[in-house]
């Protein structure tokens, strides 16, 4: 349970870049480093959590916490990854309804930014030799990664991808893995409710979260104006943790302290939920044939989608010679000197900040 407590809190609080991104500091850690699990079982509970609803990231760390540590593993988990990026857009909630903007961090992400793509890049081919099994298995990764490049559906691309793999038969005999203050009009009820809905039906990206966000706080409820709804999304997206903590800057921002805590309780409480029912599920399916067929299909499929989502982020990370020099450094440190990912994300922030205060 410490090692459980320890790595989520500390994820929780240097984890930039997203879900792909998260996802990819967990590989490193629970299966290169701290070998809690294989890449096949990584792979096998990564494919379970896109094929349920909410925030991908945040739900893989509570699978982790449940593999590790059993029901109490399964919440601290959640919870030490959630609470830090909690607190840290609460502060920056507070400072904008204070001052009337949000703080700029765009000197840290500079340097952030190029070494997450490459921390992401390094965990994707790891990956790709467990998940990729066989040429079919290759072709439909690459498909799913041009459709989604071409704006494909996220949930349809993950269920193509089991549904031809189980079709081609692609799955061999090998066995199972191991189990691993308010508005006027709003109120405070209605805002848990509402993010309730959001995270028991929500897939997709942080864009999709922003659709959501604006169906019902703009224009249903007229809460929100959308300046206030980019502010929010936009400090969701460059704080470190779950993208979903935007929900903590929009309670704060409508409810003050109850309104963030109830905010954020609502639209993570689901999480939970779907994972305590699919996790025991997950040795099941691999042991099934046909089960285990749509699992592979559902895993090349899902680094389908990290490629994609890697390949934008990169366009808009590497922007210079010298965030050039970071991507091509880190994956460097990263395999030949197996240096943790948390200290390569805190040096290209330190470099940012270097390069800040000089300029």
């Amino acid at each position: 349970m410490r090692e459980v407590v320890w790595l989520f809190l500390k994820l929780g609080t240097i984890a930039f870049g997203g879900p792909a991104a998260h996802i990819a500091m967990m590989r490193d850690e629970v299966v290169r480093r701290r070998r809690w699990l294989s890449d096949e079982q990584f792979m096998d509970l990564l494919g379970a959590t896109n094929l349920i609803p909410g925030p991908n990231s945040t739900e893989m760390a509570i699978h982790l916490g449940y593999l590790r540590a059993g029901w109490p593993g399964l919440v601290v988990a959640g919870c030490c990854f959630i609470v830090p990026a909690m607190l840290i857009v609460f502060a920056c909630a507070w400072l904008y309804v204070r001052y009337g903007t949000q703080p700029e961090a765009a000197w840290l992400l500079y340097g952030v930014k190029p070494v997450i793509i490459a921390v992401v890049v390094q965990a994707m081919w790891s990956l790709l030799r467990t998940a990729v099994k066989g040429p079919m298995l290759a072709v439909v990764g690459v498909a799913v990664l041009a459709l989604s490049l071409m704006g494909g559906n996220e949930i349809a691309l993950l269920l193509g991808g089991g549904g031809v793999a189980v079709l081609l038969g692609t799955v061999g005999t090998r066995g199972a893995a191991a189990p691993l203050g308010l508005g006027a009009g709003a109120g405070l009820t209605t805002l848990f409710l509402v993010f309730l809905k959001i995270g028991s039906v929500l897939y997709g990206s942080g864009y999709v979260l922003l659709a959501f966000l604006r169906n019902d706080f703009v224009e249903r409820l007229g809460w929100l104006t959308d300046q206030q709804l980019l502010d929010a999304v936009a400090v969701g997206q460059v704080t470190p943790g779950p993208v979903f903590t935007t929900a903590t800057f929009i309670g704060y921002v409508l409810g003050g302290i109850p309104g963030a805590a109830l905010a954020t309780l609502g639209i993570f409480l689901p999480s939970f939920v779907f994972v305590a029912l699919s996790h025991p599920l997950v040795p099941k399916i691999r042991a099934s044939r046909r089960a285990g067929a749509f699992l592979d299909g559902v895993n090349v499929a899902a680094l389908g989608l990290m490629a994609a989502v890697t390949s934008q982020l990169g366009r808009a990370a590497i922007v210079d010679a010298t965030t050039a020099a970071l991507a091509l450094i880190a994956p460097v440190l990263l395999v030949r000197f197996r240096l943790n990912s948390a200290w390569l994300v805190l040096g290209g922030g330190a470099v940012g900040a270097a390069l800040h205060l000089r300029g």
